[in-house]
C-alpha cells in the first residue's frame, strides 16, 4: 500500500474523532494484546512486553483497523517494570477513551489487567511502584512549578513474537527526561511503528503520525510553560 493510500485510512484515535466531527458514521471496538518483543537496543539487547490496543470498526461502510502501543515493560531496569507498564497503559488508554467519548464515539471501556500478565507469561511477578506519567508533570507545571524536559528520539528495531510466527518491527521511541521539584525522572513512549521489511512503503507515513503526536504533546507543554527542545522524527 502506498503512503498516499495509507493516509486515507484512520490510523489514530484523533482521526476517528475528526471523521465523526465531519458527520461520518463511526463505529469502534477494542481488543488487547501483550506481546513479548526482543529489542536490539544499542549494545544492550533485551526482551520486554509491549501493551497494544487494536482499534477496529467502520467509517461510513469502510472497515478500518489500527493498533496503538500504550506502554513497554520488562522485569529489569532497562525500562519500566511490567506491573507499572500495565497501569501506565491504562492511564493513557483512559485518556483516549475520554477523547472518543467527547467526540461522540461509543466504545466499551475495557482495560489491561495484571491478570493478563499472570495468565499469559510464566515467571511474571506482581510489583508495585509509582505510576506517574508525562501528563502528571504537565499538571504540576500548570501549578507554577518549573519543569524542564529533554527529548530524545530513536528508531529501535525489535522482533514481536506471536503464536506461530515472528514479526520484525521498527519502533519510533521518544525518551523524556523530566526535571521537576528537585527530581529527575525518565519516561518513554512509542509514538509509531512499522514493519521493517515494509520500510519503503510505511516509514514516511508513520513518521507523520509520530510527529503529529509530538505536536499535540508540545502544545500541552507550551500551555503550561514547560521548557523543552522541540524535536521531530
Amino acid at each position: 500500500m502506498t503512503p498516499t493510500a495509507l493516509m486515507n485510512i484512520p490510523s489514530r484515535v484523533t482521526d476517528l474523532v475528526d471523521l465523526k466531527t465531519k458527520g461520518l458514521t463511526v463505529t469502534c471496538a477494542t481488543s488487547f494484546e501483550i506481546l513479548p518483543v526482543d529489542f536490539a537496543y544499542r549494545d544492550n539487547p533485551f526482551q520486554a512486553f509491549i501493551f497494544l490496543c487494536r482499534y477496529k470498526g467502520n467509517v461510513d461502510g469502510e472497515d478500518f483497523e489500527f493498533r496503538k502501543c500504550y506502554a513497554r515493560g520488562c522485569p529489569d531496569n532497562l525500562c519500566a517494570h511490567v506491573s507499572q507498564a500495565v497501569m501506565v497503559a491504562n492511564r493513557y488508554l483512559q485518556k483516549d477513551y475520554r477523547k472518543l467519548e467527547k467526540g461522540g464515539i461509543e466504545v466499551e471501556k475495557r482495560l489491561f489487567t495484571l491478570e493478563d500478565m499472570t495468565h499469559k507469561f510464566d515467571g511474571y511477578q506482581k510489583d508495585s511502584g509509582a505510576t506517574l506519567v508525562i501528563h502528571d508533570y504537565i499538571n504540576i507545571a500548570k501549578e507554577g512549578n518549573d519543569t524542564t524536559v529533554t527529548v530524545e528520539l530513536e528508531y529501535v528495531p525489535g522482533v514481536e513474537h506471536f503464536i506461530g510466527y515472528d514479526n520484525e518491527m521498527t519502533f519510533m521511541m521518544v525518551g523524556f527526561t523530566i526535571t521537576c521539584l528537585g527530581e529527575i525522572n525518565r519516561f518513554e513512549r512509542c509514538l509509531a511503528c512499522y514493519q521493517t521489511e515494509r520500510e519503503e512503503e510505511e516509514k514516511e507515513y508513520r513518521i507523520s503520525i509520530a510527529n503529529e503526536r509530538l505536536k499535540i504533546l508540545y502544545g500541552e507543554f507550551d500551555e503550561v510553560s514547560i521548557k523543552y527542545d522541540k524535536r521531530f522524527f
